[in-house]
């Protein structure tokens, strides 16, 4: 009888306990899933990465950022040696003011040259008129003094005149010879000045091609200017990108060859949450959907995102996300844009649940746990 009593408050007592734990599990322990409209998915935060590397080769004399530094856009992050890249810099703008000093030179000449040679050309187009004037009133003058002398020479023989009249006519005659022989000359040499200051335009015309040539040099020099200041430019490492810098790969004092790879900065303000959903609801996933992303530093803290890329093929889960029974799921890589990060509080690698919402009258509810 004892027996029987004791078997039976054993039999109680477990169905309480079984019962209790029942409930328990049914208010507490049990996962409600989520509401039709909503899905749930989990990985970890990354962001747009930005390799900083340099154009030019060169060792590395100053940096100016390390692992876990904020740095802006523009920021100078790494200087090379630039000792000789700055001589050939001012080897090359002397090369500009010396080119630049030759060319006002030649131009200067020139612009001389166009003011002078015209009205050159006009005094001696002048003085050739003139000659040619005073050559005609030359010839004028000695026909004249040559008939003058001939009548008088006939009047001479014939008594009409004195000895000296007759001879005082040759003299004029020979003097108004050689007035004509003299403005002859004259106008031979007017005639010479002439086609010499008509030579002018042709000086002219060399020397403005002179001045192209000292212009394309200008132009030649300021190039290699332009080129040995972008050279110099180029040994000064800035930040490509607004971020934090997550790896630095080399030391002062280091030699670097072009295109080498010195520091990754992940931006703070472009992160993302990249996520896999199954194949069997990829199709209620797309472009534009919202979402609310939680972490485990901020459970409460929904931060708001959107699916910005959905992977075009399927994959087979990656190994480090899901258990192994789920590895052999074919899966699509899905990535949701935060909308903010205030106070950069969020970093890449951190563990992530996100719920999307693919129903816009479905309330939003935290993630399962």
């Amino acid at each position: 009888m004892k027996n029987r009593t004791k078997t039976i408050i054993i039999t109680l007592l477990v169905i309480i306990v079984g019962s209790a734990a029942f409930v328990c599990w049914w208010f507490y322990g049990r996962e409600v899933p989520l509401p039709d409209g909503l899905l749930q998915a989990n990985g970890r935060i990354e962001g747009d990465h930005y390799i900083v590397a340099g154009k030019a080769s060169g060792r590395i004399m100053k940096l100016g950022a390390r692992e876990g530094d904020y740095v802006k856009q523009g920021q100078v992050m790494a200087q090379l040696d630039d000792a000789q890249v700055s001589a050939g810099v001012t080897q090359a703008k002397a090369g500009v003011g010396i080119s630049k000093a030759r060319f006002s030179a030649a131009q200067t000449k020139l612009e001389i040259l166009k003011k002078t040679v015209p009205l050159k050309i006009d005094t001696s187009k002048a003085d050739v008129s003139h000659a040619g004037a005073q050559l005609v009133a030359a010839k004028a003058g000695a026909g004249q003094a040559g008939r003058d002398a001939a009548r008088m020479k006939t009047l001479l023989k014939e008594g009409a005149v004195e000895k000296h009249r007759s001879e005082e006519a040759d003299l004029e005659w020979t003097a108004k010879g050689s007035a004509l022989i003299t403005a002859r000359e004259v106008l031979k040499q007017s005639q010479k000045r002439l086609a010499e200051t008509e030579l002018g335009w042709t000086r002219i015309k060399a020397m403005e091609e002179e001045v192209k040539g000292y212009k394309a040099r200008v132009v030649q020099a300021e190039a290699a200017f332009t080129k040995a200041r972008s050279l110099l430019d180029d040994l000064t490492i800035h930040a490509p990108a607004t971020g934090v810098v997550t790896t630095r790969i080399v030391n002062t004092g280091e030699v670097v060859a072009a295109g080498s790879p010195m520091f990754d900065i992940v931006d703070l303000d472009r992160l993302y949450l990249k996520v896999y959903i199954p194949e069997k609801v990829i199709g209620k996933v797309r472009l534009g959907l919202p979402a609310h992303i939680y972490t485990d530093a901020f459970p409460d803290k929904p931060f708001p995102a959107k699916i910005r890329y959905i992977a075009s093929q399927a994959e087979f889960t990656p190994k480090e996300v899901q258990t192994p029974d789920e590895r052999v799921k074919l899966v699509y890589a899905v990535r949701l844009y935060l909308d903010s990060n205030p106070k950069h509080c969020l970093t890449p690698g951190l563990p992530a649940d996100a719920v999307i919402r693919w129903k816009e009258e479905i309330p939003w509810t935290k993630p399962l746990r």
